[in-house]
């Protein structure tokens, strides 16, 4: 095994593009489900995105194009999740699951003519000054607009949360919707708004897989990204910053493994390449062997259906 060829510099600056998907589908779950909605079709929503992205940016020539697409692509399927639960009431657990199956089918079908097919060139932006600071510049501020985009993200889901009446206002409803009716709030409208948000974060994250990480199309592009940013939401006990740490930590663990695997570790390929999810897991059994606590609680509401006229 050959550690001499891995930089450290290069894989630390590696692990926030590998991180950034993640983060982006987290962070728009994690504001799904404060609002009381569990929504299990991440993974379907990143792969429309992903798809939709690709096919405007392909069309187009335009990365950003793509990226806004992607955007939209995910927000109208979780338009069809909203409509189903908050609407019809049907199961948020069975629709998610759903909405998985439908969207990676979609990207499927609409992905067979564009397998192998290059992605517009998403260009990196080197930040004046500080990225030339020794070290810290080539991993912080040597990277693509995206990257900055799903840390402004997650920024302004902290501020909303936790300083505007509008986050007050989403979290009462995630913590108890038949108080926040009460008090005159549309519950069903601001739940609409935040499944909406969610998908739109996950269409970003799938087209950011597509575009950068991996940039060619390919089927199976998102490889359960969806499933780990779910699991990152509930280790993050649904908080912005620790759902950072989250992103970041599993992102790191699979830019490590292809690193590893580059370098002819004596681990056996699969191991390695499972690597992330065995971490996810570990995580999760971690968590819920800690004492149960107003810090890793679940919003109170979190799955239940809401009907005005009850």
């Amino acid at each position: 095994m050959d550690l001499s060829n891995i930089s450290p510099i290069l894989l630390l600056a590696s692990l926030m593009v590998a991180a950034t998907p993640i983060l982006l589908a987290a962070i728009g779950e994690l504001v799904v489900e404060r609002a009381g909605v569990l929504n299990l079709g991440v993974e379907g929503m990143m792969m429309t995105g992903a798809i939709t992205g690709f096919m405007i940016g392909h069309a187009t020539g335009s990365a950003a194009l793509g990226f806004v697409g992607a955007a939209i692509g995910g927000a109208a399927l979780a338009c069809l999740f909203g409509i189903l639960t908050q609407y019809f009431l049907s199961n948020q657990v069975a629709t998610g699951l759903a909405l998985t199956l439908f969207g990676v089918g979609l990207a499927s079908l609409l992905g067979e003519e564009y397998i192998g097919i290059r992605a517009p060139a998403v260009a990196s932006i080197d930040i004046p000054l500080l990225s030339q600071i020794p070290v810290v510049g080539p991993i912080l501020f040597q990277h693509d607009a995206m990257v900055y985009v799903g840390l402004l993200i997650v920024l302004a889901v902290w501020w909303f949360l936790k300083y505007s009446r509008g986050g007050l206002v989403l979290r009462a409803v995630g913590e108890n919707h038949d108080a926040a009716h009460a008090l005159g709030y549309k519950v069903t409208r601001i739940r609409m708004m935040a499944i909406m948000f969610g998908g739109a974060c996950a269409g970003l994250g799938g087209a950011y897989l597509g575009m950068v990480r991996v940039p060619q199309w390919t089927e199976g592009v998102t490889a359960g990204a969806g499933w780990i940013a779910l699991a990152i939401v509930v280790f993050a006990s649904w908080r912005p910053g620790r759902l950072v740490t989250g992103a970041y930590l599993f992102g790191g663990i699979g830019v490590l493994q292809l690193n590893l695997q580059a370098a002819r570790a004596p681990i056996p390929v699969e191991v390695l390449s499972m690597s992330p999810y065995i971490a996810t897991i570990v995580a999760l059994v971690l968590l819920s062997a800690r004492k149960s606590g107003r810090s890793t609680a679940a919003p109170a509401a979190l799955g239940q259906p809401f009907h005005a006229s009850r």
